[in-house]
């Protein structure tokens, strides 16, 4: 048995490096390079905007229209990220502390609509029940569908916090539901507000599932003035108001996350977290958790049956099924390794040497996820042809797009990864002599390889879905699941749609039971942690 001092939050401000050395050349190159990278969409709208001139800009934006789509955008963007953070904590709660019978089968399923784009779990609502529109249809679809990015990273945090902070607690006559509030909810503050901010993000740019479910935001918005009227101008003024919106949640998400560290050296006492007892209350959470997967999973999995058996326009034409499999297998392995190599040097950077660079640095990572991918591509076409004319309409540049889109989904676990590991560890190497390099690849990089992995499932689960950046700068002839699933769905050809649709979740189940085993509580066992035991 080991022990150690329980870990409690870091309060001390952190206002240089964390280690109290300079940062390295080589590694804030990386950074600052990946930055300029991520920061090209947002160049491109500013110089759009410029070339507009105010008096046009304001003529654009000052319209009813506007002020509707900025009222549907932020409504839902906050109503879900409510509803997701209260999920996402609630579920993550019940399986990890709490007696609720078959938490490891749960966990997989509450982790399984990972494996179900959004876009497809609007086409499953909307094929069974066309009145399921507008903005209750979107908040349901979206919210059943975005959670586990609240849940996840939440249930890797309770699972590695020391139980003697709960006992502590309870030892001073502090009750549950005060312990959770006053000790273990601060603890998980880095994992919820990553979590709701991926969501929110997300929002910003959702266009399938919106589009299928007829609530219109500026991303809608946006592809219907570059698609029907092609009005450049009013698309981008639009943009320019999605990244207005992407720099109030970066600044809410910094206000709210403090500098506080969360590192702990060792693994804490080895003993069984005490479980919560559901006594009475335990058939309706057990029917609570289920209605939860039952909408999330069941109902895309009834209606893509549906489709398969029933559908008049089902077929399944085998070679451009795998055509179109092998495509998006390849892309997204590409984009999955690219994006999270990228986000090692800027979350190195902002958790290992803290400032205000290292934290511009990171928080620009996150501007082009709130921007439609339509936008996204239209930056990198005119980017290529000016500057690298050579890498347009090649797979380069769509791994790129990806790596920008997606960067925020790498950087956000990569970094709840990282504060995880004690600095005071590569003190310790390179007091033996280890240089950085050495010391990172030997010691921290081993200590992260769990989140390092979790971030690459989740780009990966997010490029094999991605479509409009994809329609746009892959190489002619190039298809993808995600582009024969909307080609199909778009016409109402439900049938036709059902088949890809089938392969984008079989092709997202390996990321998913990748992210399931990462983060559940199987894996506690490896930490000394065994739940169960006397209430």
């Amino acid at each position: 048995m080991t022990t150690a001092t329980p870990a409690r939050p870091d309060t001390r401000s952190a206002p240089g490096s964390v280690t109290g050395r300079r940062t390295p050349p080589l590694l804030l190159a990386a950074g600052v390079a990946v930055a300029v990278l991520a920061l090209i969409p947002l160049a491109y709208v500013a110089t759009y905007v410029v070339v507009i001139g105010p008096v046009e800009l304001w003529q654009l934006v000052a319209r009813p229209r506007i002020v509707e789509l900025l009222r549907n955008t932020i409504t839902l963007a906050a109503a879900c990220m409510a509803a997701t953070a209260v999920l996402g904590v609630g579920l993550a709660f019940l399986v990890e502390r709490t007696d609720l019978p078959g938490r490891r089968v749960w966990h997989g399923l509450l982790v399984a609509p990972l494996a179900v784009p959004a876009f497809v779990n609007g086409y499953a609502w909307v094929s069974l029940d066309r009145s399921v529109h507008g903005f209750a249809g979107a908040f349901g679809v979206v919210t059943l569908s975005y959670y586990p990015l609240v849940y996840l990273p939440v249930v890797a945090m309770l699972r590695r916090l020391d139980p003697a902070l709960e006992e502590s607690a309870w030892s001073l006559g502090h009750s549950r539901a005060r312990t959770f509030r006053t000790v273990v909810l601060p603890q998980l503050r880095p994992a919820l507000l990553g979590g709701a901010l991926l969501v929110g993000l997300h929002l910003l740019a959702e266009f399938g599932a919106l589009s299928l479910l007829r609530f219109p935001t500026f991303t809608t918005a946006i592809y219907d003035q570059y698609g029907s009227t092609f009005n450049g101008a009013a698309a981008t003024a639009m943009a320019g108001v999605l990244v207005l919106l992407c720099l109030v949640l970066l600044l809410a998400d910094l206000r709210l996350r403090g500098d506080r560290r969360y590192a702990r050296v060792g693994r804490g006492a080895a003993r069984s977290v005490v479980p919560v007892p559901l006594g009475p209350w335990r058939l309706p959470v057990l029917a609570t958790v289920g209605a939860v997967v039952g909408l999330a999973v069941g109902v895309p999995a009834i209606s893509l049956v549906r489709w398969l058996v029933v559908g008049t326009s089902t077929q399944f034409p085998l070679a451009e099924l795998t055509e179109a499999l092998v495509a998006t297998v390849a892309l997204a392995l590409a984009g999955a390794v690219v994006t999270t190599l990228a986000a090692i040097p800027v979350v190195w950077l902002a958790v290992r040497h803290r400032g205000r660079l290292s934290t511009l640095i990171e928080r620009s990572t996150y501007v082009a996820n709130a921007l439609p991918g339509i936008v996204v591509g239209l930056a990198l076409v005119v980017a290529s042809l000016r500057l690298v004319p050579v890498v347009y309409q090649t797979a380069t540049l769509l791994v790129a797009a990806y790596a920008i889109l997606f960067l925020p989904r790498a950087v956000v676990t990569v970094r709840a990864g990282l504060e995880q590991a004690p600095v005071v560890l590569d003190d310790v190497a390179h007091s033996l002599g280890l240089g950085p390099i050495a010391t990172a690849r030997r010691v921290t990089l081993p200590l992260i390889a769990p989140s390092l992995g979790a971030g690459a499932a989740l780009v990966f689960l997010a490029i094999s879905t991605e479509l409009t950046a994809t329609l746009m700068l892959s190489p002619i002839g190039t298809r993808t699941l995600a582009t024969e699933f909307w080609s199909a769905s778009s016409e109402l050809r439900y049938g036709a749609a059902a088949p890809y649709a089938l392969l984008l979740v079989l092709v997202s189940i390996p990321a998913t039971v990748l992210l399931m085993r990462t983060d559940g509580p199987a894996a506690q066992a490896e930490d000394g942690v065994v739940p169960g035991g006397p209430a």
